[in-house]
């Protein structure tokens, strides 16, 4: 072979040419090898005790208490939601490559953590009339994220493990269904109290679970909250702590509600300006080890997700698309290119991110 670099770039772009399928080979493989490193950091933190960040709210001494008590299966990755969405990184990664080395692990976890006896814990820790608003909505649309990831899984041990789930389903619904129609205003910062991408994430339970009371009243809130919003402030993001977009979270939930012509006219008149160059540059992450400032890494992941979402929203030939498509893959590179366990703060939760943008969850045909 030679060692002009510039022929042997050449010699391989040629190669790829003659063989499309060794390209798409070659693709399939680095997918599968950048999911197994994700599913590691899954792994790794699903049952790490420490460091922990706990929302406890108690009314007595007796109800002091580790994190492996208070909430047995949902203890590690540092807090609540990260474990819960950390649990539906194995649950997803393992159905979509059940042969795959990472599998049996990822296994062994959620059979260790998704009992009955512990999930009963679990639901008596989130039924405390104190906790009414515990990981609302955030951990608890996560959580239904991981009902509906089982509920699509067509395996023995995953059918237990939802049946398992259930009475804590039960309480998130009802907690999200009791909380939703009595909020007059929606929530738009970037961090975990978002509504939009609560939103989105609910409705597709909703959907899985044929759930049509819980559908119609997100639906409604969408309707509410958004569907006269125009000139979202573009501009004005990130703020230094997001990982979500308040517009783009807007915007990927609403074309779940609209036909493609409505939607195209909607984003017309909320984001007029989102494919001008320029118009959303990538975020840039100044420290990897602060765990808030971390939090960029995910805004690019999610703002990737989120594009993509937007583009399959809008009907095929409309002029946004290439723009839109190219900025999501911009954000994608820059976003995964900060996905490792060289630092926890962002180890811990960044996996599930990158899994849900590289395998299309909550894309039309997943």
């Amino acid at each position: 072979m030679t060692n002009h670099p510039l022929l042997a770039r050449c010699l391989a772009v040629g190669l790829l040419w003659l063989s499309p399928s060794l390209a798409t080979g070659q693709a399939a493989t680095i997918e599968q090898e950048r999911i197994a490193r994700f599913a590691r950091l899954a792994l790794a933190c699903a049952t790490q005790e420490y460091p922990n960040l706990i929302h406890h709210t108690m009314d007595s001494d007796d109800q002091i208490g580790a994190p492996r008590q208070l909430t047995p299966s949902f203890y590690g990755c540092y807090d609540w939601h990260s474990a819960v969405h950390g649990h539906w990184l194995l649950a997803r990664a393992a159905r979509l490559h059940p042969q795959a080395d990472f599998a049996t692990d990822a296994r062994a976890v959620l059979a260790q953590n998704l009992r009955a006896d512990k999930l009963l814990s679990e639901a008596a820790y989130l039924s405390h009339p104190l906790r009414q608003g515990f990981e609302r909505p955030y951990g608890l649309a996560w959580l239904l994220q991981l009902a509906a990831e089982l509920d699509e899984w067509d395996d023995p041990q995953a059918r237990q493990w939802r049946l398992a789930l259930r009475p804590l389903e039960q309480i998130a619904v009802e907690r999200l269904s009791s909380w939703i129609p009595k909020l007059h205003y929606p929530i738009r910062i970037g961090e975990h109290s978002q509504t939009a991408f609560a939103f989105g994430l609910i409705w597709d339970y909703a959907n899985r679970a044929n759930n049509q009371v819980l559908r119609s009243i997100i639906e409604d809130a969408g309707n509410r909250f958004y569907r006269n919003d125009r000139q979202c402030p573009l501009n004005y993001e990130p703020s230094g702590h997001d990982f979500l977009s308040p517009c783009l979270a807007e915007a990927d939930f609403m074309r779940r509600l609209l036909a493609p012509s409505e939607f195209a006219e909607w984003l017309s008149g909320f984001a007029p300006n989102l494919n001008d160059k320029g118009a959303l540059p990538v975020g840039v992450v100044t420290d990897r080890a602060d765990g808030k400032l971390a939090h960029i890494d995910g805004l690019n992941i999610s703002r990737a997700w989120m594009l993509e979402g937007i583009v399959s929203g809008l009907p095929a030939d409309d002029p946004r698309v290439a723009a839109l498509t190219e900025l999501a893959r911009q954000h994608a590179d820059s976003g995964l290119a900060g996905v490792s366990d060289e630092h926890y703060a962002g180890g811990h939760w960044l996996g599930s991110f990158a899994l849900y943008l590289l395998s299309k969850r909550g894309l039309p045909s997943d």
